[in-house]
């Protein structure tokens, strides 16, 4: 999925966004009906309270009966009681149900987001889908949670105030139902030019997210190149930018909150003064007047919650409609429906038939053309070429990271595009050129070649892999911290857990990418020797860049611009193929 141009999002008018949420919901069934049961209790115990507070003065004050007094007292003590207790289980249901929607939520997103396909990655900034991840969810955590506890509080306590304004005084709350329309039209407008804004504030926190995200990943580039006055100054525009447009949002809170508020309070005003009126003229007992007033205060008090949540809930469904478009993403690669299974093991026969592919962001060219090759099982087969010539292409396809457009690939007689991706990537093992470390732990960062492997299983790999005694040598051995992105370790080291990844895992199919070219001299010969006993008696392709691989490799085949030149032994190739001639001189040292 391409992330959209965000002149041509959706500005959305409407909380329909806010229905994804629903699925999330819905496991959580019976806890919604307890939240909703303590809110009715509550709101019932509220609404009582100016009940007894009439009966209080024109039985009790009016009367000057003790008697009565206390009885209407305890009333009113043992209603508040029960709005205590049941307003605060409503709060601790509510709130516990917002905080694990949103858990599931993220959860949800991020299980999207790493089964995107590389494509995805190739037009989705980084820092975009943390900012979804982290910010977005949220603003969401704010409405599912304290927010909608607020919300069906005072959505009941509005509607139930509203039926008992009317039983208490039809005139009276006549002139209030006239003087709702004024307050919500203007908390509409405003909302939408809030939504808008929130929409917009989102976007520029992205924008500061990415580009901090770009820059810590390449702090010595950075610092190599004298860059860290630019970068904070491209960091300090991204920041003011975002603050430009918060501020444009709060100064429209701020606008319906005075609004909202406004309105609401000069209506009970007037209608106060219309009801003292009916008191001196004898048409209404004071006790009357008194439970009008708080029954007033009491939809006052809401339609104000209400009105300045509205705003809330509008950003609310601005990031929701933003992760929405992460969780509705589809990967373009994916399990066909009736999916094929590989056996547990296959023998590694490989085939490439007429294979043509073309980037999306390089539509005009072909990465590969007209590509054919056959790999027997256990055959160990080197691919070289200039740069640009197709060779890391045919193993991201390989690996179905992106789909041909015409041709296909056969292992064991098995279409790869009627495989399940995740069966097939199980029979291949890769080590990149450059190696890719996790925040975790020496013994963890190797593990993730078989997650199911035991520790003794993990040194035996790390000292197949020559990496044993520089991990030993560690302050706590293989439990020690490898920081982010393994910054504690040098290139070779890295390497070399790259290797013990792969030998755990035991593929049938390896992929190598010059697996040695970060290594020394000393650490090399014990690689390569590791290697050796790792390629043995499996399907190996490797992308070469020294004389020592290809030499002992069974064939050796060579690209350009997308296409096989040639394929032989080394000194076949020496002689009757001029562009590895020039490769071998060049890149193989003579």
């Amino acid at each position: 999925m391409a992330e959209p141009d965000r002149t041509e999002r959706p500005r959305g008018r409407s909380l329909k966004p806010l229905q994804t949420l629903i699925p999330f919901i819905r496991p959580y069934r019976g806890t919604l009906v307890a939240a909703l049961t303590a809110l009715l209790i509550a709101s019932g115990a509220m609404l009582a309270l100016p009940i007894a507070l009439r009966y209080l003065i024109d039985n009790g004050f009016i009367a000057q009966d003790v008697g009565t007094v206390n009885r209407y007292f305890g009333w009113f003590l043992a209603a508040a009681l029960v709005f205590s207790v049941f307003a605060a289980l409503r709060y601790y249901l509510v709130t516990w149900l917002g905080e694990r929607v949103v858990a599931d939520l993220r959860n949800a997103v991020y299980q999207r987001v790493i089964g995107m396909d590389p494509a995805f990655f190739e037009v989705t900034r980084t820092g975009e889908v943390l900012s979804r991840l982290t910010t977005d969810t949220t603003l969401v955590q704010s409405i599912s949670g304290v927010g909608l506890s607020i919300a069906l509080r005072s959505s009941l306590n509005l509607t139930g105030g509203l039926l008992l304004l009317v039983l208490t005084s039809p005139q009276l709350a006549a002139y209030t139902l006239v003087g709702i329309p004024a307050v919500i039209l203007p908390v509409i407008l405003v909302g939408r030019r809030i939504r808008k804004l929130s929409r917009q504030s989102q976007d520029r926190i992205a924008d500061t997210s990415g580009l901090a995200g770009e820059t810590l990943n390449a702090m010595q580039t950075v610092q190599a190149f004298t860059l860290e006055k630019l970068q904070a100054r491209r960091y300090a525009a991204a920041v003011n930018a975002s603050f430009i447009t918060a501020v444009r949002r709060i100064k429209m809170n701020a606008l319906l909150t005075v609004i909202a508020t406004s309105l609401v309070f000069a209506s009970i005003t007037f209608i106060l003064w219309m009801g003292s009126r009916a008191v001196l003229a004898g048409t209404m007992t004071g006790g009357q007047l008194g439970q009008f007033l708080m029954y007033a205060m009491m939809v006052g008090s809401s339609a104000a919650a209400l009105s300045s949540l509205w705003g809330e809930i509008q950003r609310a469904a601005g990031a929701m409609e933003r992760l929405s478009e992460l969780l509705n993403a589809k990967p373009a690669i994916c399990a066909p429906v009736d999916a094929e299974h590989l056996p547990a093991k296959v023998s590694g026969r490989i085939r490439f038939e007429h294979l043509a592919f073309r980037y999306a962001s390089r539509p005009d060219s072909l990465a590969l053309d007209d590509f054919n090759l056959e790999i027997r099982p256990g055959e160990t087969v080197a691919i070289v070429g200039p740069s640009g010539a197709g060779k890391s292409t045919s193993f991201q396809l390989l690996l179905r990271f992106y789909e041909a457009q015409s041709g296909r690939i056969l292992i064991d007689d098995n279409e790869i595009s009627r495989l399940d991706p995740l069966d097939l990537r199980k029979q291949i093992g890769l080590v990149p050129q450059e190696t890719v470390l996790f925040g975790e732990s020496a013994l963890e960062n190797i593990r993730y070649g078989r997650p199911e492997a035991s520790v003794e299983e993990v040194k035996q790999a790390a000292l197949l892999a020559a990496a044993d005694e520089f991990i030993t040598g560690l302050p706590d051995g293989y439990d020690t911290f490898l920081g982010e992105r393994g910054t504690r370790l040098s290139g070779g080291q890295r390497q070399r857990i790259a290797i013990a990844r792969a030998i755990l895992k035991d593929p049938p199919i390896l992929l190598l990418d010059e697996a040695t070219s970060s290594l020394d001299a000393e650490s090399e010969r014990l690689v390569q020797a590791a290697l050796e006993g790792l390629m043995k008696d499996r399907t190996t392709l490797v992308i070469a860049h020294r004389l020592a691989t290809v030499k002992k490799v069974d064939r050796i085949v060579v690209m350009n611009s997308g296409r096989i030149e040639a394929v032989g032994s080394h000194e076949e190739l020496i002689q009757s193929n001029p562009l590895y001639a020039r490769l071998a001189e060049l890149q193989f040292g003579g």
